[in-house]
Order: structure tokens, then sequence, then C-alpha cells
């Protein structure tokens, strides 16, 4: 003859007494648990190189679409002064050109507590994880400002 189970019961819970309850703080528990936010790319970066960070709401947004050719026209000056740059457009990151993720992008933003629909701009961060400069900058501003910096001082003595 079969077991008479409650609903919400398995058999086996039937067998060994348990009561339904445990599934229920299970659900509970699962459905309270916070969600481990993605890491901030940044802290990758920190006493490894100098990120910069480019934001824009879109693509076509003109401050965006001049600093980014200015960039791409750079890339020596960049890599000379460990530049690696960031983008985040309409939200979607990227690392030198490679995507990140939609957590990490989000968890840059967050950092540096910027939005992705906000205007355009650009952050320098120094290799000890500080804000140097944040606005409309250009190439000439970004590697000047980098050419000042005491680490970067030390690394030209070598």
């Amino acid at each position: 003859m079969g077991t008479c189970l409650t609903p919400g019961t398995s058999d086996l819970d039937a067998r060994v007494g348990r009561k339904p309850t445990y599934r229920i703080a299970l659900a509970i528990a699962l459905l309270t648990t916070p969600a481990v936010a993605a890491p901030n790319p940044l802290a990758a970066e920190r006493d490894r190189t100098r990120p910069l960070v480019v934001v824009a709401p879109n693509a076509s947004d003109p401050t965006f679409v001049t600093l980014t050719r200015a960039l791409a026209n750079s890339h020596a000056a960049l890599s000379e002064r460990q530049i690696v740059v960031f983008t985040v457009v309409d939200g979607y990151g990227e690392r030198a050109g490679q995507p990140i993720g939609p957590a990490a992008s989000s968890a840059l933003l967050a950092a540096l507590g910027l939005q992705a629909s906000g205007p355009a701009t650009a952050l320098l961060i120094g290799k000890d994880g500080g804000v140097k400069l944040k606005g409309r900058l250009s190439v000439e501003n970004i590697i000047a400002a980098v050419d000042q910096m005491p680490m970067r001082r030390q690394e030209m003595r070598k």
C-alpha cells in the first residue's frame, strides 16, 4: 500500500520523517541571499597599469569619437606609459578592445560613480587606483599628466 504524501513532500521525505518545511527554508535562503557582485575590473590593474576609462552614452557621441580616434593614433605613447584604455559605450564595456561583460561593465561604472547614460567623460586612473584626471580630456593632457606622476618619473629614470 502507498504512503500518503502531504503536498510538497516526496516519498523519501515521508520515509525518513522529514517535514516539508526544510524545502521552504532552503527556497527562502536561496531567494534572499544577495548575488555576488562582479569584481571591479580596475582592481586587477592596480600597480600594473594606468587605466584610462572613456564612457559615452553612444558610439556616435562627438566627444567619444574625437578622443577614441586620437587614442588610436597615439598607441605607442600610451603603451610606453602603461596606459590601458577601457571604454563603456551604452553600458557595454571593453578593455583594450576586448569585451569585459555586462556585470564587469556595471561594476566599473559603479566604482567610478558614473552612469552609462551620462555625458561622455574620461577618467585617468593612476597605478595607485586614484582618479588623476576627469572630464573631456585630450591625449596631450593625458600624456602630460602621466609624465608628471611620481611613479612615471621613477620609471623614466630606470
